[in-house]
């Protein structure tokens, strides 16, 4: 089984970390270990990097590709939103540098079983790890029109998200939606003949949406940022890779509020709120892929990175 991929902006993670080579590391969201094997290149024998993945198979993949790193690496089965306490279960109580890659892997579409795929036919599943207990399907065949509704156009950002659900559950009527393709045959349906032919496939963004609510993917990352700046040293850094817009707004406002938390009224003399600044936004714009990455790597044609660095 392969689960390897290109990891995106990877000069640019690397220089944005500003890695310390006897540091400890921490790459939320490990995948295939491309971002992880780089870093931890760049550490000493003191320095230390945890790698964290939700995904089993990709817990696996990544213990093989840094195995010539065991000795400074420790990988565990998790969620990055646990990261505080994964940290303390090691016996670590802060981190130089925090990287996340929010999304699917390459992997995750690759493997049809795993039901991310609008193109290949397989069980409504979508869970990035297997251990949880909602599936696409049962969303799909559970959730009233207005939340299908909801989180279509909340999460796909598709203008057709209410004819999508209404569609959806007209053909549930008859029997439950099973499979991928016929989920995507659904939404086919729901779209207007002359607008299928758009960027993309049409049930990309229904995809998007449903795979984002079986995952609580922006409530995690919402969530997590705030105490991932907390658990930095002085000087370390957060960086934070995203593929849409809905994620990138939760990181941009996360890390503005973190470098100017004050809620007093603009039209006061001084701050009388106490809020203090965590640190600095290093990147007053996303950082971008080049054109020669670009032409190599099509996933890195969404790819936003920010950083925010921990007050010294």
């Amino acid at each position: 089984m392969s689960f390897e991929h290109k990891p995106v902006l990877l000069r640019e993670v690397i220089e944005g970390l500003n890695i310390r080579p006897n540091g400890i590391y921490v790459d939320g969201t490990l995948g295939s270990a491309g971002h992880s094997f780089e870093i931890v290149r760049r550490l000493s024998l003191d320095g230390r990097l945890v790698g964290i993945d939700r995904d089993e198979a990709a817990v696996e993949a990544a213990a093989k590709r840094l195995e010539p790193f065991a000795d400074r690496v420790t990988i565990v089965r998790g969620n990055y939103l646990d990261t505080p306490s994964i940290l303390q279960d090691l016996g670590i109580g802060s981190m130089d540098g925090m990287l996340l890659d929010i999304g699917v892997s390459s992997h995750q579409f690759d493997e049809a079983d795993r039901g991310f795929s609008y193109r290949e036919d397989a069980p409504l599943d979508m869970r990035m790890d297997r251990r949880d207990q909602l599936t696409a399907a049962d969303i799909v065949n559970g959730y009233s029109e207005a939340e299908l509704f909801r989180i279509i156009r909340d999460y796909g950002e598709d203008q057709f998200a209410k004819n999508i659900a209404k569609h959806i559950v007209m053909y549930r009527q008859k029997k439950p939606v099973e499979t991928t393709l016929e989920l995507s045959e659904i939404i086919r349906g729901a779209i207007p003949a002359k607008m299928r032919e758009g960027k993309g496939h049409p049930a990309k963004k229904t995809f998007q949406a449903i795979r984002i609510e079986v995952n609580h993917e922006l409530e995690i990352l919402k969530d997590s940022i705030d105490s991932l700046i907390d658990l930095l040293t002085p000087g370390g850094r957060l960086c934070i890779i995203t593929f849409h817009s809905l994620e990138d707004r939760i990181v941009k406002n996360a890390f503005r509020t973190a470098e100017d938390p004050c809620i007093c009224p603009k039209d006061f003399p001084v701050c009388v709120c106490g809020r203090k600044p965590k640190g600095k936004v290093i990147t007053r714009k996303p950082v971008t892929a080049s054109a020669e990455e670009l032409e190599e790597n099509n996933r890195a044609h969404s790819a936003k990175l920010r950083i925010f660095e921990k007050n010294s």
